[in-house]
């Protein structure tokens, strides 16, 4: 998108967001966005409280290597952040670059290495809070120059579209816990152990067909294509266990 103006790169990004009412659409929209401006990785987090140890539980979508995550929460590099304690206190963007060395000594030398290894040396972190006060993070990282401050003013104009988005998906997503009947969520919390229709209306005392009247409602019900969808997304949202 380097040939694009600003203007045309913003308008192009933001509308991309604006019609990404889905978890998946989201995700795919936020990654575009982190290659626009050179990055590799995106991640959208919960802010850190000063309680928290891993980064893992935090994290809302993200693009980061489930290694990279993994040694982080290994080495407890949470607290070791330079910039945790801003994402809670602060709508200030944290920036760094770890060629620079005034950003750089203000990283632990084992976080940096972790960070080199996976090719973070540059990266931006954007305090925000969501429509109902959850204090939220977009955080990007890669390998690129150091961002100037066009491009970070640009880059808070989009993520205002990005947390509209969200709250959207949110909002979409907590109608689900309401959508599916007791015996659609039946139905699922039984497929999600293996059982088949036929041994699900057994359990139920219903008909193989019956069951699959409900289990094809369900799918529809979350905008799910098959079964495996629908079990994934009905453990992701918490309606069953």
């Amino acid at each position: 998108m380097s040939y694009m103006t600003t203007s045309e790169r913003q308008s192009l990004l933001s509308g991309e967001l604006a019609v990404a009412r889905t978890r998946g659409l989201f995700a795919q929209a936020l990654g575009r966005l982190a290659a626009a401006f050179g990055f590799e990785q995106a991640t959208l987090l919960n802010a850190p409280s000063v309680e928290d140890l891993l980064l893992k539980p935090l994290i809302i979508e993200s693009s980061l290597p489930a290694s990279y995550i993994r040694d982080f929460d290994r080495g407890h590099m949470l607290r070791a952040c330079p910039f945790a304690s801003k994402m809670r206190e602060s709508a200030v963007p944290q920036v760094w670059h770890l060629n620079d060395p005034s950003h750089a000594q203000a990283f632990p030398t084992v976080l940096q290495n972790l960070m080199r290894q996976h090719g973070m040396t540059a990266g931006i972190a954007m305090p925000i809070n969501s429509g109902d006060g959850q204090r939220l993070v977009f955080w990007f990282g890669g390998e690129r120059a150091p961002l100037g401050q066009s491009e970070i003013n640009e880059l808070a104009m989009i993520i205002l579209y990005a947390l509209d988005t969200y709250n959207a998906v949110k909002r979409n997503e907590g109608s689900a816990h309401s959508a599916l009947s007791a015996r659609e969520l039946e139905v699922v919390r039984w497929t999600a152990q293996g059982k088949t229709s036929i041994e699900i209306g057994q359990i139920l005392t219903l008909s193989d067909h019956t069951v699959n009247a409900y289990m094809t409602n369900a799918i529809k019900k979350l905008d799910c294509v098959n079964r495996t969808q629908l079990v994934a997304k009905a453990i992701r949202l918490k309606l069953i266990n």
